[in-house]
């Protein structure tokens, strides 16, 4: 009895320092897909938030920055016009309107901040670069005990309960992002109908503008809606790598623990 104790006690130990790299290979992939969107990934210096592409479970695909499927994070280097400006990313996009938008902003003229960026050069960032800005946006709003954010001079929850203004914003943004970016239109639709999840850690019940990869999947099943294939069309099993900048999805604090995306 106390050996079959020790016996499970090490297959546990095993179990965990295997991690899902092996037991995901138990996992049926749909061979329609490449198989590098799923291949085990072993990184002794994977940071605390991510979600490792052999993490997806059956019909699923982790939108992973490690290969061409991180075209669809908000960090990703895709420039986009909306409402007659021009974004450097939807991560640029969506941190901007942290920061004041004139100089009458009640945010600009609260005493004692510090606005380290203006609006329009957050506007103009990518990945963590823009992640980092919000953050101290974010940190200047707590100080102001607001919770609202802008666009076009309007004031918006920014993280309520029910979608609203921010969320509705988020959407038409992610919608320029595919329409102006062939690229990331490809690759969003050579997904087919994989089931679409985050690659990292999100907070419990995170607001629907959070959950890009619900969006995308409605943006994808448009898309699809739009452009059926003829009966006779042969689909294109072939995908282009990209080459991804290699900071892309890097970040130089390895113990964070979440991200936003």
């Amino acid at each position: 009895m106390k050996f079959s104790h020790h016996l499970l006690f090490l297959t546990a130990i095993i179990a965990l320092l295997v991690g899902p790299a092996t037991f995901a290979q138990d996992v049926p992939r749909d061979p329609r897909y490449p198989a590098h969107w799923f291949a085990p990934v072993v990184d002794p210096n994977k940071p605390g938030w991510e979600i490792l592409p052999q993490e997806a479970g059956p019909g699923e695909v982790i939108l992973s920055k490690r290969h061409e499927l991180g075209l669809l994070s908000n960090f990703a280097p895709t420039p986009f016009v909306f409402r007659g400006k021009r974004y450097a990313s939807l991560e640029g996009f969506w941190q901007m309107m942290k920061y004041p938008e004139r100089p009458n902003d009640p945010r600009a003229k609260f005493p004692g901040l510090e606005w380290k960026y203006t609006r329009e050069q957050v506007a103009q960032m990518v990945s963590f670069e823009a992640k980092r800005a919000g953050d101290l946006g974010e940190t200047n709003m707590k100080k102001m005990g607001i919770n609202w954010v802008s666009f076009e001079g309007k004031h918006f929850e920014y993280k309520p309960t029910v979608p609203g203004e921010h969320y509705k914003l988020i959407v038409a943004a992610m919608r320029e992002k595919v329409k102006q970016n062939p690229e990331v239109k490809r690759v969003l639709l050579s997904t087919g109908d994989l089931i679409l999840k985050p690659d990292h850690h999100q907070e419990p019940n995170a607001p629907a503008a959070w959950r890009y990869f619900e969006i995308w999947m409605q943006i994808r099943s448009e898309l699809q809606h739009v452009q059926r294939p003829r009966p006779d069309d042969k689909p294109d099993r072939q995908l282009k790598l990209i080459k991804i900048p290699r900071s892309f999805g890097r970040s130089p604090q390895r113990s964070a623990n979440k991200l936003v995306i």
